[in-house]
């Protein structure tokens, strides 16, 4: 509107009353506009372009869809030729995010006015705005070099736009020839995107066999439908009461006072709880007690909980709940990885991580490594981000008895702390689970302190209390995945074989342990991928700082310590001048290899899906065609990579790897089964019910699950590790294997009956016709032995991208996944699973970025998330899927280690996002060759658009080849 020269028109109540507004005069401030009260803006007038007249806008998000912008621009130039010369005639320039409100470029504007559109103006106009559009180095919202390089990039463009248009439409005699080099013409390239496609590549059972058949998630209709249940869709009780958390508002401090008696004269307030309410034990801790269900005497994150409100009504509980006065004595505190480096602050050392093998200070000191280098890589928080937030529904029974219904993974940890909270026997709780809208490890731990809350007025009260989580509460306080930070220092030869490796590798722990030990415990378990170091040492710390505890996440720590692997191999690869899947497959495992720890390798799939993989990409070519693209486009560059993976399966806690299951069959031939896992969209369900109906030689529709709940499987482990079909699949199968033995002698009697009929006479003659059953993992022996893992999941990943290296927006042009799932129970579901952790691994390196009130956000408040909601943390869209995306299955590779020989697949794809990472990394590595910028270079993850544009280095930039965006680790 506003580089156009659009006129708005308001008029008064009455419509008589009426005025004329330009859109540069309209737009006052955030959210604020030239409206007098009872005025309404009824018409807008916008010019049409004339003849040599050309506008065009400019966004730069986060991400590209759905997204406010961190920098927009919308410019209009009118030319006319004098004497020869094509000449601005008029012009207009217009930015927003560069100041408190959308600005024009008056100065610069006059300063062009009658100037010949070439080089020469270009570089005038180019100075001009930089003084003029000046943002200060503590300006709101950050991104400061980011924000000022743009104002330049989207001024080139619209010069390198607008010459061609003219050269297009200027005629014979006035010709304008534009001043661009043909390297450069690509920076005028509009953004278009086809729509997506892809194949899926898999074999599945064409006989009379359930597993292995592409059966469709049981549950899919009713969730597309909006008739599938979750906790907030529970009917309420007459008497059910409403809740809300009083919680931190600072990040380390001492607890003065706590004053509810405002909130307790409000409308509908029943009561307010805190420590002293308690009636049992305020420690709580899903490893170690060190939390407390409501703070007593110190808070130690913004978000902490202080107390819990409930009343009739939310709203009135949410009322109430701010209405508490909390009167606060501030603390130091500590945000960051660096920081608590700085100040020793670290939890234990016996909840510390080593894994070392050989000798690898010797190795170094060896003339044998030719070559040594040192570096580091950091990877930023990722926000759960499910769907459904964090609910419970606390319903008191009949004495003391207490039915919980939670969004969580671990419905036996809930039962232990509420009973421990409450000081009752664990025998007397029950908690249910239906099913969740998304888990992804964040509903593991971090749900047991919501629902702890809830059930202290629910017990008191006796009345049903209900607490479910608003957006921002839940990103705010109840964790996220671990940032981590890791030091590397390498040992290789002149043949890029690695020979000794040391990292030091810390994570974000947060105000409580929660499970950092164990997530720490799998990045170093982790920390070699696919390649064999003979000589390694690995050393996991956790950093005790003043965030909400982090937890559990999809891949739980083993993507962050392969990343950091990967990093190095790109490293190598740099110093040696060498391609990096060169690098790569040199040093690779191979079959009957051992891992650090000691694990040998058997059913090692890695070389063969590489070489499958390699083949059908035709991966060789496709690097020669990203070069010649490269070689003629400087500011659109491509970028391929080719990465591997393998994810260890099974707990590292070693009593967690059990699993049970209760079968029921009724006299019509139907099964209901029940085990110890959640259904949380991952198809769990579907594939346990594949199971037993394969078991009984019946329809997977003759077999049913209702819910997961403690009073029918006791002390299940949580629904993580990826184990869950493992586990349970094989319990169901124990259960299903002794009523089978139970039901042949009827089998027998009844050649070529029903299996209803079968089991009706097996009933008649008084036969049980309920099993439990039970597996046990076998051979693990958890963290610190020979063999923490069952087996591996194994794949690779293959994409390519273009990069704006104007502005760090990226496209990804095509990415082909190659996945050894053993023999697939669902090969759609494991398809499904395999996109959507490809797609949120992406997110992790990419796209997702926390933002946190540290030293580095200082216009954040102290302690708090900036990032805790969707306005400002972008998680993938529709359009961020690759263009053409392929997934296929790695065929005839059993896997005699888990049930229907099987493999695991929730979280092991998830690493595969990080092929894009690298191919982001590859452009830049061209574009910043091409300005005298060659060689290694840190890009540490996300790589969001501010750092894809920040380690570019171009005349447009000032920042120098070694800047580093800011990021919250």
């Amino acid at each position: 509107w506003m580089c156009s020269g659009a006129t708005f028109r308001v008029a008064g109540g009455d419509l008589t009353q009426t005025r004329e507004v330009k859109a540069e005069d309209f737009f006052l401030g955030y959210r604020q506009v030239d409206l007098k009260e009872h005025e309404i803006l009824y018409e807008v007038d916008l010019p049409c372009t004339r003849k040599y007249e050309y506008v065009q806008e400019f966004k730069q998000a986060h991400r590209r869809e759905d997204d406010i912008s961190i920098v927009c621009a919308g410019m209009r130039v009118k030319f006319q030729c004098v004497d020869g010369d094509w000449v601005v005639e008029d012009i207009s320039l217009a930015y927003g995010g560069v100041a408190a409100k959308t600005v024009m470029a008056p100065k610069t504007q006059r300063a062009l006015l009658g100037k010949k559109w070439d080089r020469e103006t270009l570089a005038l106009g180019l100075n001009s705005l930089k003084e003029e559009l000046y943002i200060a180095p503590n300006a709101p919202g950050g991104m400061i070099e980011f924000r000022r390089s743009l104002i330049a990039s989207f001024f080139f463009k619209f010069f390198a736009s607008t010459s061609l248009q003219l050269a297009a439409d200027s005629e014979a005699g006035q010709k304008y020839n534009p001043t661009l080099e043909s390297e450069e013409i690509s920076a005028a390239d509009l953004y278009s995107r086809p729509a997506s496609d892809g194949l899926q590549l898999y074999d599945y059972e064409k006989g009379e066999n359930i597993i292995g058949q592409a059966i469709p998630h049981a549950s899919a209709k009713l969730q597309v439908t909006g008739e599938a249940k979750y906790v907030d869709d529970i009917p309420l009780s007459k008497n059910c009461l409403h809740a809300a958390l009083v919680l931190s508002t600072k990040p380390h401090a001492l607890l003065k006072d706590v004053d509810a008696k405002e909130a307790l004269g409000m409308p509908g307030v029943v009561g307010y709880y805190g420590h002293e309410q308690v009636p049992g034990g305020n420690d709580i801790g899903p490893v170690i007690p060190d939390e407390e269900c409501f703070a007593s005497k110190e808070v130690t994150c913004v978000g902490q909980v202080i107390g819990i409100v409930v009343a009739e009504t939310e709203q009135e509980a949410r009322d109430a709940a701010r209405a508490v006065k909390v009167t606060y004595e501030d603390l130091p505190y500590i945000m960051s990885i660096e920081e608590a480096i700085e100040q020793d602050s670290f939890y234990p050392a016996n909840w510390e991580s080593r894994v070392e093998r050989g000798n690898v200070d010797a190795c170094f000191a060896s003339e044998a490594c030719t070559h040594v280098i040192e570096g580091d890589m950091k990877i930023g928080a990722q926000d759960h981000f499910y769907l459904e937030t964090n609910a419970c529904n606390v319903i008191p029974q009949e004495g003391d008895e207490i039915l919980t219904y939670s969004s969580t993974q671990a419905p036996a940890k809930h039962q232990r702390a509420i009973a421990h909270v409450l000081g009752i026997p664990e025998h007397k709780v029950v908690c249910k689970t239906k099913r969740l809208g998304g888990g992804f490890g964040g509903k593991e731990t971090r749900a047991i302190f919501i629902n702890c809350a809830a059930a202290v007025p629910a017990y008191d009260l006796q009345r049903p209390v209900r607490l479910c989580l608003d957006r921002d509460e839940d990103m705010q306080i109840t964790g996220h995945r671990h940032a981590f930070y890791g030091k590397y220092k390498v040992g290789f030869n002149d043949k890029g074989e690695i020979l000794a490796v040391d990292l030091k590798i810390y994570n974000n722990g947060g105000n409580s342990l929660d499970l950092s030990a164990a997530v720490m415990q799998r990045a170093v378990l982790h920390a070699d991928n696919c390649y064999n170091y003979p000589n390694a040492r690995f050393h996991g710390r956790i950093c005790k700082t003043n965030i909400s505890s982090n937890t559990a996440f999809r891949g739980f720590g083993g993507p962050q310590g392969m990343i950091v692997t990967e990093a190095w191999m790109d490293h190598v690869a740099k110093e040696l001048k060498m391609d990096v899947e060169q690098v790569r497959f040199a040093n690779l495992y191979r079959e009957g290899d051992r891992i650090p720890c000691g694990m040998k390798l058997d059913g090692f799939q890695i070389t063969r899906i590489w070489e499958e993989l390699r083949e059908s990409t035709k991966f060789d070519a496709r690097r020669q065609q990203v070069e010649e693209f490269n070689k003629k486009n400087k500011y659109r560059k491509r970028g391929i990579a080719f990465i591997p993976t393998k994810f260890g399966i099974a707990f590292t806690l070693l009593y967690f790897n059990q699993g049970g299951a209760l079968v029921h069959i009724y006299t019509d031939g139907t099964v209901l089964v029940t085990h110890g896992g959640v259904e949380m969209g991952q198809g769990l369900h579907t594939k346990i019910a594949q199971i037993a109906a394969q078991a009984f030689k019946i329809q997977a529709k003759d077999v049913f699950i209702s819910e997961t709940s403690t009073d029918k499987v006791p002390n299940a482990s949580p629904t993580a590790a990826s184990a869950s079909s493992d586990m349970y699949g094989a319990a169901v199968l124990d259960a299903c294997n002794q009523l089978n033995e139970r039901l042949q002698k009827y089998r027998d009697m009844l050649p070529g009956a029903t299996f209803g009929e079968v089991v009706m006479t097996a009933h008649k003659d008084r036969v049980d016709l309920s099993a439990h059953g039970f597996y046990k993992m076998p051979e693990v022996g958890g963290f610190g032995s020979e063999r923490p893992f069952l087996y591996y999941t194994y794949g690779a990943a293959c994409s390519e991208v273009e990069v704006d290296v104007l502005t760090g927006d990226f496209q990804i042009h095509k990415t082909d996944i190659l996945m050894d799932v053993g023999n697939s129970i669902n090969p759609a579901i494991d398809i499904g699973q395999i996109e959507g952790g490809f797609m949120q691994g992406l997110g992790l390196m990419t796209i997702e970025e926390a933002v946190w009130g540290d030293k580095d956000h200082p216009w954040v408040r102290p302690g708090y998330l900036q990032t805790r909601g969707p306005g400002t943390y972008k998680i993938p869209t529709a359009n961020d899927i690759p263009i053409e995306l392929n997934v296929s299955l790695l065929q005839n590779a059993p896997n005699p280690h888990a049930v229907a020989s099987s493999k695991a697949i929730g979280e092991p794809p998830l690493f595969l996002g990080s092929s894009v990472f690298f191919a982001i990394k590859d452009a830049i590595y061209n574009s910043r060759a091409g300005e005298g910028a060659g060689g290694f270079f840190p890009l540490h993850s996300p790589a969001t658009p501010e750092k894809i544009r920040m380690s570019c280095v171009d005349k447009f930039t000032d920042h120098g080849k070694d800047y580093q965006a800011k990021t919250s680790v």
